[in-house]
């Protein structure tokens, strides 16, 4: 399925362009951004080639300010497909972007053309349970908490090679939950 660009009322949500790979870099190479996902902080070199992945994916998606001329994005959204017409979100912003609303504006956005337009049947998301922002933001999306996994995942080892376990909270939202008015 080709993708249209998604218009809010701040914000556009569009495919990924190789071009992106700076812009990519600002924040992926955030330690306070990449904290809790399961990768280390990227070189210029990596967001390079994942800003090339991404602009050839169906399931990541930049997010640019509506007024930036050059649509530079200020992070990004995945949207993933999982069995029985399941589908995952996720969402990673620039520090400099975030507390202004966008994450929650642009994944409504998202959420919106995943019932509507994908017909999900559910929408699932999961996030570290230290990452309070982040399962607040599912909480305004009218998302539920589901679970909380404990020590279930680790993406780090301390200097003695140990796992550094981390707790996960899920999330879902079924279309029928869903208010796309």
């Amino acid at each position: 399925m080709t993708f249209s660009p998604i218009e809010t009322d701040r914000l556009i949500i569009r495919k990924f362009r190789p071009s992106d790979y700076v812009a990519l870099y600002d924040y992926l190479s955030d330690i306070n951004v990449v904290r809790y996902e399961p990768y280390e902080p990227y070189t210029l070199y990596e967001a390079r080639r994942e800003a090339e992945f991404r602009s050839n994916s169906d399931e990541f998606f930049a997010v640019a300010l509506k007024e930036d001329r050059d649509s530079r994005l200020i992070g990004n959204l995945y949207l993933g497909r999982r069995q029985f017409d399941t589908m995952e979100l996720g969402f990673v912003f620039d520090t400099k972007w975030q507390m202004r609303g966008y994450a929650t504006e642009a994944a409504a956005a998202l959420l919106r053309y995943a019932f509507d337009t994908l017909k999900a049947h559910r929408i699932i998301a999961e996030c570290n349970a230290l990452n309070y922002r982040s399962h607040k933001l599912m909480e305004r999306l009218g998302m539920r908490r589901e679970a909380e996994f404990k020590k279930n995942v680790y993406y780090r080892k301390d200097s003695f090679g140990n796992p550094l376990w981390q707790d996960t909270l899920q999330y879902a939202i079924l279309r029928e939950e869903w208010n796309s008015d």
